[in-house]
């Protein structure tokens, strides 16, 4: 094709563009214009190369149902117009499977395309197919695959004559060492700097400069980061990369969360998720939506955004390059909303993922260890042994990965759940724990969970500007204590138990000796309040009732052991639980009914007593909920819940 043709001429600045500079934007200028050029003169092989020139550097660079439509028609046609048996049909053809398993989420297309390129021996046909393939199998679970196209595509690269090859072949490799939390992974990286220093690849140092800003966020370095990710953004436009603005966004979230300020997004996140220009697979942004939300208060946005997410099932999200942080976002928003439910779902589907960092597309945002999120959802679940076994792992992932933030609020969690487990010595390093995250925490300029509401004044404000009432709910063993958004779960005890009574009942006064005597079938709380009554806690008739029902409990747990029906042998423990500990609580020693106390003053030490512990373990899981219960529970002789 003579140099001075008009197409090829096009065609030749279209690969100068892509190939040596990483101008995305020229090269798909000059490409299409080839194309129609091409077709005008019924050029087959001219039309096959400017549509795989258009097609660009990644998968789904086409944003948009027309765009991708548009790009997938003229692949066609151009693969209609050239031999089936050539390099270029075999090139539309990598192309076009690369892009229809990008846009499901699976790989097994494009896996065989890649291996009939190797084995036909053309150079352009296995790089680009290489490169492609990779960027398909970004999900966790891929890594050995990954690592062996990267390593192929390096040494293939040097049979071509397109610098991108090379470039390419190490940005992956690079890429590769970050999802998998390498401790060397730096070093591919200053490899790839060094390149770039000698000549630019506006695309590739894109990337680069965005995993610049996402280690800039890990090392704490916040403000810079986010005066980084502004610059790079603009590079990216520059560039014409469709994910500049996206990746932005990405990088806004990580900052802005660990600021403790992420509700300020609500608005840029609202408009976001419903944006052409994301990826078909990518659902980070509506799950970032549902912890801004629910951050903010709003339990109705943060709970229609994760029903969204949920859809028919957690399980058929696309394992895409952001599921991992996706699903962190979801723990996240799961554990504001007191959503035990979800946590426990998307616990199950993380958990052999447990060891890789939760990083977002091509290493653009990184939010730590799997093990945090993986403890946030036993947190919320209530399980206090599993929540502290993956919190104090992720504080060591994150600090051996140098993610300062992401460690500072691994620590915070871990010691919330030291305090729900309440071990011996578990409140005093619940206590240490706590301290050392929020010295930390005022180095980095972070806000942790629990120091600070989105907005000034009443920590405890609802909707509306109306004070929030606590709640208080038992599960078994434990308490779910919320109030607004805040929700914590703490162990079973009796201080809880007379706490509960007061919050079910606010501004009411109850007499000590009431709340003392425990469950009684009286017909008011305040019933024989100074009568120094010896009336049983609990009458012979229940007493009996309690006991068939222990029995017959017992009887269903042995039968779905049996049957290995786990799921009902919880349910009936729990009741059983329960049961065991209402009648603990109504007697005596050898089993005899206690009577109400007779001594008021007695009953009004050991009751202040009660409820002030039971508030101390609340405010070790969540300082803001223990200092309003402080506010508002009052003791004595009269006992109520004053809320504002």
């Amino acid at each position: 094709m003579a140099e001075d043709d008009e197409v090829g001429s096009l065609l030749l600045d279209g690969a100068r563009a892509r190939c040596v500079d990483g101008d995305l934007r020229s090269s798909r200028e000059c490409f299409d214009a080839a194309y129609r050029a091409a077709e005008e003169r019924g050029d087959g092989p001219a039309l096959a190369l400017a549509a795989l020139g258009m097609s660009g550097l990644w998968v789904h660079e086409h944003r948009g149902v027309t765009a991708a439509a548009s790009i997938e028609a003229r692949l066609r046609h151009a693969l209609s117009a050239v031999d089936p048996r050539s390099s270029l049909a075999l090139r539309l053809r990598v192309r076009l499977a690369a892009e229809a398993d990008y846009r499901s989420g699976g790989r097994t297309a494009v896996l065989a395309v890649t291996e009939e390129a190797r084995r036909s021996g053309d150079p352009a046909a296995w790089t680009e197919a290489l490169s492609l393939a990779h960027q398909c199998l970004l999900g966790p679970g891929q890594s050995e695959t990954r690592h062996g196209l990267a390593q192929e595509l390096i040494t293939a690269s040097f049979r071509t004559s397109c610098r991108s090859d090379l470039l390419m072949g190490l940005l992956w490799r690079t890429i590769d060492r970050i999802l998998d939390a390498d401790p060397h992974a730096e070093r591919h990286l200053a490899e790839l700097r060094g390149l770039l220093a000698r000549q630019d690849h506006l695309a590739v140092g894109f990337v680069v400069r965005a995993i610049e800003v996402m280690l800039d966020i890990r090392a704490g370095r916040l403000t810079r980061a986010e005066a980084e990710a502004a610059a790079c953004a603009e590079q990216g436009r520059r560039a014409g990369d469709a994910d500049a603005a996206n990746w932005h966004g990405a990088q806004l979230v990580a900052i802005r969360w660990y600021q403790g300020r992420i509700a300020e997004l609500i608005p840029m996140l609202t408009e976001e998720v419903n944006s052409p220009e994301l990826s078909t697979v990518d659902n980070a942004y509506v799950a970032a939506l549902a912890v801004a939300a629910a951050g903010a208060g709003d339990r109705r946005l943060a709970a229609g955004a994760l029903a969204r997410l949920r859809g028919r099932d957690l399980a058929l999200l696309p394992r895409s390059s952001t599921w991992l942080v996706a699903m962190y976002g979801i723990v996240e928003a799961a554990h504001l909303l007191g959503d035990a439910e979800t946590a426990t779902v998307a616990a199950e589907l993380l958990g052999p993922f447990a060891r890789l960092p939760m990083v977002a597309s091509l290493g653009v945002a990184c939010f730590g260890s799997a093990r945090h999120t993986l403890g946030v959802a036993e947190l919320t679940a209530g399980d206090a042994q599993r929540a502290v076994e993956h919190l104090r792992a992720a504080v060591q992932d994150n600090l051996a990965m140098g993610h300062w933030p992401a460690a500072v609020l691994s620590r915070a969690r871990w010691a919330q759940a030291l305090a729900l487990r309440a071990g011996p010595g578990d409140a005093a390093e619940a206590a240490r724990q706590r301290e050392i995250a929020t010295g930390e925490a005022a180095e980095l300029g972070m806000v942790l969970p629990g120091g600070r509401e989105p907005h000034a004044g009443d920590a405890a404000a609802g909707v509306g500007g109306r004070r929030a009432r606590v709640e208080c709910r038992r599960e078994g063993r434990r308490w779910r204590v919320g109030m607004g958004q805040r929700s914590v779960w703490v162990e079973h005890s009796r201080g809880m138990a007379y706490l509960a009574v007061l919050v079910a009942n606010p501004r009411y006064e109850i007499p000590a000796v009431e709340l003392a005597a425990g469950p009684a079938p009286r017909g008011g709380a305040a019933a024989g309040a100074g009568a120094g009554s010896a009336q049983p806690a609990l009458d012979e008739a229940a007493m009996r009732t309690y006991r068939e029902r222990l029995s017959l409990l017992q009887e269903e747990i042995d039968e779905h052991e049996a049957a290995n029906d786990i799921v009902r042998a919880e349910r009936a423990r729990v009741e059983r639980d329960w049961l065991i500990d209402e009648l603990e609580s109504a007697t005596g020693l050898a089993g005899r009914i206690r009577n109400f106390p007779e001594n008021g003053e007695r009953a009004r030490v050991a009751v202040g007593k009660a409820v002030r512990r039971a508030i101390g373990r609340i405010a070790s899981a969540d300082p803001i909920l223990g200092e309003e219960l402080r506010l508002t529970i009052r003791t004595g002789r009269l006992c109520s819940y004053q809320p504002g």
